[in-house]
C-alpha cells in the first residue's frame, strides 16, 4: 500500500505491540497484556464483548469496562486496529494502513495489504485535487458461491 508520509514502524508481532506501549508511555498491565495477546493468537477481527467472552472462557480476571478502557487506549495510540461498523466496533492486531475484505455469507472481515498502481493513484488526484498519501479499500463478497433463484 502507497504511503508517502513517514509513519512510525507497522507493528507485526505481539512484543513489538507491547515494545510500541511501553514506548508511548503506556503502562502493560496485566489486562492490556490478555487483550494483547488474544488478538495476536486469535488473528481475526472482534467485537469488545467477544474479546471480553474469550478472555473469561480463558479463565483471566477482566471485567467489561477494563476490557473497553483497553480497547479504546490501545486504538487511539494506532496499537491495534478500531473499525466502525453499522453493528458495533471491531478491533484487530494489525494497525498500519490495510485494506479489508468483508465476506458477506460468514460475516468475517479480512484484512489484506494491496498496493494500486500510480497511475491510479495519480487519477484520482487529478480528479479530485486531493494529494493521496495513504489508502484502504473494503471489497465485498462471498466465500461460498450464491445458487440461482
Amino acid at each position: 500500500m502507497q504511503n508517502h508520509w513517514i509513519s512510525p514502524k507497522p507493528i507485526r508481532s505481539l512484543e513489538e505491540a507491547l515494545d510500541r506501549c511501553q514506548l508511548l508511555g503506556m503502562r502493560v498491565s496485566r489486562q492490556r497484556r490478555f487483550i494483547l495477546e488474544l488478538l495476536w493468537q486469535a488473528n481475526e477481527h472482534l467485537s469488545a464483548r467477544e474479546i471480553y467472552d474469550r478472555l473469561s472462557h480463558q479463565g483471566k480476571d477482566i471485567g467489561h469496562t477494563s476490557v473497553y478502557q483497553n480497547l479504546e487506549a490501545l486504538s487511539s495510540q494506532g496499537i491495534i486496529e478500531c473499525i466502525e461498523r453499522c453493528d458495533g466496533r471491531l478491533y484487530g492486531n494489525i494497525s498500519d494502513s490495510h485494506s479489508h475484505v468483508n465476506c458477506i455469507d460468514t460475516n468475517q472481515l479480512l484484512d489484506v495489504h494491496i498496493e494500486l498502481p500510480e497511475e491510479l493513484i495519480r487519477e484520482v488526484e487529478k480528479q479530485t485535487g486531493v494529494r493521496i498519501t495513504e489508502y484502504s479499500i473494503n471489497f465485498y463478497g462471498y466465500r461460498h458461491p450464491q445458487k440461482p433463484e
